[in-house]
């Protein structure tokens, strides 16, 4: 199982030499199995621009699994040209929390944006994924609750050929238990974790963790680590000194992990 990123920032994308290094995009990552195209692309990001230069001139047929409806991580959805055309089959989903269309409505239409959702080419589906173990294309994919600010966000933890890795990029540190069972025996996780510990009380204000919580969590569960879900603030230099300071695997652009 390969995955790749391709957003790993938070809140909105960046841009400029202070953050060449680690990347401007807004949560995406890839999954694919061996050397095929991605058929799982978690979250929908800035960073599915940066993924369409996979699939060249191939349609993307596959899966969009979106941890909770936040700008930051659906706002590449009308930018995304392998799922703009007419020979594209792409499924949405989205956390159970009414019409799956009509909440997405609410981001992606006239007067905000010039489409709606009905308005990408080729066949879409829609679903509002409820939590629990779903077969998604071929994967095996385990969606929590987490706790997250201003609606609902699920953690995932995703499994294929004897590996698996949790993706829990938006949750407070207290969402702790919940973690813990997506990431306990699995390969990696990847943690969104924008803060430190002192930090905590805008951690909180924002419905984000901290790098020191994620660290812990992670040991518990046997699981190495990756941070992402970088600050907009945080520079290359600023997210290297966490890495170094921490001990710790920090996500950037382009990076690829396979399990």
């Amino acid at each position: 199982m390969k995955l790749t990123f391709h957003g790993v920032r938070g809140s909105t994308p960046v841009s400029g030499t202070d953050f060449s290094r680690t990347g401007g995009h807004t949560s995406c990552i890839a999954v694919a199995l061996g050397d095929a195209l991605p058929t799982l692309v978690l979250d929908a990001g800035t960073g599915l621009q940066r993924l369409a230069r996979e699939f060249g001139s191939q349609p993307f047929v596959g899966t969009i699994l979106l941890t909770h409806m936040h700008w930051d991580h659906l706002q590449g959805l009308p930018f995304f040209p392998p799922g703009d055309r007419d020979d594209a089959q792409a499924t949405l989903m989205q956390p159970a929390q009414g019409e799956p269309v009509a909440l997405l409505s609410r981001a992606m239409s006239p007067p905000h944006f010039p489409i709606g959702p009905d308005g990408l080419r080729g066949q879409w589906q829609h679903v509002g994924l409820e939590p629990g173990k779903h077969d998604i294309e071929q994967f095996e994919v385990v969606a929590t609750d987490v706790q997250h600010k201003g609606g609902r966000t699920y953690g995932y933890r995703v499994s294929a050929n004897g590996v698996t890795f949790a993706y829990v990029p938006d949750a407070l540190d207290v969402s702790r238990d919940a973690i813990l069972g997506l990431a306990e025996g699995a390969d990696l996780l990847v943690r969104g974790a924008p803060f430190l510990a002192a930090e905590h009380e805008r951690a909180e204000l924002f419905g984000h963790g901290t790098v020191e919580a994620s660290i812990d969590v992670a040991r518990e569960a046997g699981a190495r680590l990756i941070v992402t879900h970088h600050g907009p603030m945080r520079t290359d230099d600023a997210v290297d000194e966490i890495g170094e300071r921490f001990g710790v695997a920090v996500a950037r652009e382009g990076l690829t992990i396979t399990l």
